[in-house]
């Protein structure tokens, strides 16, 4: 490659692997990376006869599928600006970032038309499904520079209100090349894609990072759900699937679990290991066969569950970082994981602990390197608080760093609980034993004060096996909260446990919208 820019992988990959499969539908018939960069070419003629010029901001709405890759590429190769949106918004989400970001034309999926009949101000709608089947239009790509912004995606963020991240190719392409070392993407790969493409991580990782190694991407042509999913792996055949924790945890804790608990064996030390690791090859045969790596991001894996994964020798991998930052920061490949710990910065990024205390060693997670954006759009204040003097990223994340260069997540820095006797307190270490109950969907800890609070949504089938019929959810709640509190230092006790009726609602990497509850004053 030439350079770090969207189109210079897009060539340099249509060089090296011409004919090799780069994107298909499950079932479907591949398009070839040569033929994908013709489509890209004919779809930026297309953008170019609409009146897209070099720095014009082009709106995509749609579903994963072949031709989210092409409007994507096509966009940033004319040098115009990508902004994926996020399936899940509804109309006026929709409405207000086009007219934030000033979008001069909206590529939208059919099944997503409807959200956008009152939205105005960006031209005609390009139907995404059209740029598979345009009639070849010879193109030639205008310069590109690595400093030119590629896109801007729009995340819900913690407080409700969504910020614009602004990401070069520079950004988005360093970032895809720097985690080779994570999983060694080989031309052979095949990507099972089951996280929404608007968002960085599987943007980055599981369309730009897979398609500069020659690997082939696949996509399903409808929701992940248990039902399309099985018969999808067995038909790819998978060796890498990026998740974020809530699909594996899910996975494990309704499917394989309540099945090895069923075995008397299991209950004896001696057999466990073996069980488990029995387990574990059950598990990879679901996956297809073939898995060798399953990066997980977006939030923290569940203690309980990066154990099992552990002893069954599933190969997943685990990764942090930000849309903010292109997504990656840090990583570890298969088998090289430490349990609650998240790998070392990946080369060429800088990361450090602001003002670390001295007892534990935690402070804020703050990055410098290549793959950090260049601000928030049109939101210079926000930019300003979130860069420090010395140009530093502040993650809002607190963290330690061992000696050997490891980085581990403790919590959200606004989330954190500040005990009666000055303990730092942190939620999501609380919830992670919370939802180790077999009665337990769901959990969110908060602090009223420096009394923790715990909102918990209860398991749709209770009453359930070894719980008496017709007990009260109260009475359910409070022998949950015993046996949390057993399990949990004397200052970071659950004061009080609340049910939660229904689901919490979620960001588009299935982190609950904290900012939606209840939260100690001023949090």
């Amino acid at each position: 490659m030439h350079s770090l820019t969207l189109p210079a992988v897009l060539e340099a990959s249509a060089r090296a692997y011409a004919g090799r499969p780069a994107l298909s539908m499950v079932n479907g018939t591949p398009l070839t990376f040569s033929a994908l960069l013709t489509r890209v070419r004919t779809a930026a003629s297309l953008l170019d006869g609409r009146g897209v010029q070099r720095g014009d901001r082009v709106a995509i709405l749609s579903e994963n599928m072949t031709q989210w890759g092409i409007a994507y590429f096509a966009v940033t190769s004319l040098g115009a600006v990508a902004v994926p949106i996020m399936t899940e918004f509804q109309t006026a989400q929709i409405e207000n970032i086009v007219g934030h970001a000033g979008c001069k034309a909206i590529i939208v999926s059919a099944r997503l038309r409807d959200k956008i009949a009152r939205v105005g101000g960006a031209g005609p709608a390009i139907a995404i499904e059209a740029l598979s089947s345009l009639p070849e239009a010879p193109f030639e790509f205008p310069p590109v520079a690595e400093e030119d912004l590629a896109a801007i995606i729009y995340t819900s963020g913690t407080t409700g209100h969504s910020k614009g991240v602004m990401l070069t190719h520079r950004n988005i392409v360093f970032d895809a090349l720097a985690t080779h070392p994570l999983v060694h993407v080989r031309p052979t790969d095949r990507l099972l894609s089951i996280l929404t493409l608007a968002h960085a991580y599987e943007c980055t990782l599981g369309l730009v990072a897979a398609l500069s190694c020659g690997a082939s991407v696949y996509y399903l042509d409808k929701p992940p759900s248990a039902t399309a999913l099985v018969p999808a792996l067995q038909s790819v055949r998978p060796t890498i699937v990026l998740s974020v924790p809530l699909v594996i945890e899910k996975i494990v804790r309704t499917r394989v679990q309540p099945e090895l608990e069923k075995i008397p064996l299991y209950r004896l030390p001696v057999f466990r290991s073996l069980l488990i690791l029995l387990a574990g090859r059950k598990l990879r045969k679901t996956f297809g066969g073939r898995l060798r790596a399953m990066p997980i991001g977006g939030a923290a894996i569940a203690p309980d569950v990066e154990r099992f994964l552990r002893a069954a020798r599933f190969p997943y991998a685990v990764g942090y970082g930000l849309t903010e930052t292109a997504p990656v920061i840090a990583g570890a490949p298969p088998f090289r994981t430490r349990p609650g710990g998240t790998g070392r910065a990946m080369p060429g990024v800088q990361v450090r602990i602001a003002d670390p205390r001295p007892d534990t060693g935690e402070g804020e997670i703050q990055v410098r390197g290549p793959n950090v954006m260049s601000g928030y759009y049109h939101d210079e204040a926000r930019t300003r608080e979130v860069f420090t003097e010395d140009g530093w990223l502040r993650t809002g994340d607190l963290g330690t760093i061992d000696s050997r260069g490891r980085l581990s997540i403790r919590g959200r820095l606004k989330n954190m609980i500040l005990g009666a006797s000055g303990e730092n307190i942190y939620p999501e270490e609380i919830e992670a034993v919370i939802n180790q109950s077999p009665f337990v969907e769901d959990s969110l800890v908060y602090g009223d004060g420096p009394v923790v609070i715990a909102l918990v949504q209860l398991k749709s089938d209770i009453p359930a096996p070894g719980l008496p019929p017709e007990t009260p959810h109260a009475a359910l709640l409070e022998r949950i909260k015993e046996e949390v509190n057993s399990r949990l230092p004397g200052f970071s006790s659950v004061y009080r446990m609340e049910l939660q009726s229904e689901p919490f609602e979620r960001t588009p990497s299935q982190k609950i919208k904290r900012f939606l509850y209840p939260r100690r004053p001023g949090g």
